[in-house]
């Protein structure tokens, strides 16, 4: 099992990572590492029209994404990253040019959520950036909820960082940040 500054490394050297998240555990890598990110869609068979959604430790990491919103959207969005909820929420927002295409996808916007779980904040912080968060389960099969189903999926094909999962007992919920349309629930 790796430690939050192996981990790291692993991000940076291009691997990909299993890891907890608020409800599930996710499959990651480095967002702007188009290798690592394909052998995350292998690893889920997904394809790529589907995008993932980033990961991210602070509002600061965040900010250039927000400022084509009004500023009472930018709020809500800030209030719902920072309070503590029993589901997480994640939204999607405006593409800046620095976001990779493969990132969205078939999509016009990027899903982006800021997380207060502890490791994960831990994780991004130490990586000095996004990270990619995907939910770690083959297409078609439901997410691992613990070490030992993330293993039984992927094997030694992805490196591990054993810790607890958040209170959330569901997967974050989706909002799209220009019309307030709730994309999943």
């Amino acid at each position: 099992m790796l430690n939050i500054s192996e981990a790291s490394r692993v991000l940076h050297s291009g691997g990909t990572l299993a890891y907890p998240t608020e409800a599930v555990w996710g499959l990651g890598c480095d967002p702007y590492n188009e290798l690592a990110f394909k052998k995350i869609l292998k690893l889920k068979e997904r394809p790529i029209e589907k995008g993932v959604i980033l990961l991210a430790s602070s509002i600061e990491q965040v900010e250039p994404l927000l400022r084509s919103l009004n500023s009472k959207r930018c709020d809500d969005i800030i209030q719902s990253w920072l309070s503590v909820s029993e589901r997480a929420t994640t939204w999607l927002l405006p593409v800046t040019s620095d976001i990779p295409q493969w990132i969205i996808g078939q999509h016009t916007q990027v899903a982006v959520r800021v997380t207060q779980h502890t490791l994960c904040k831990a994780l991004c912080n130490e990586f000095g950036n996004f990270i990619v968060s995907t939910s770690a389960n083959p297409a078609g099969l439901s997410p691992a909820t613990n070490l030992e189903k993330a293993k039984q999926y992927f094997g030694n094909q992805t490196e591990y960082i054993n810790g607890n999962l958040g209170t959330c007992q569901e997967p974050s919920r989706i909002i799209d940040a220009i019309t307030g349309q709730v994309i999943r629930g």
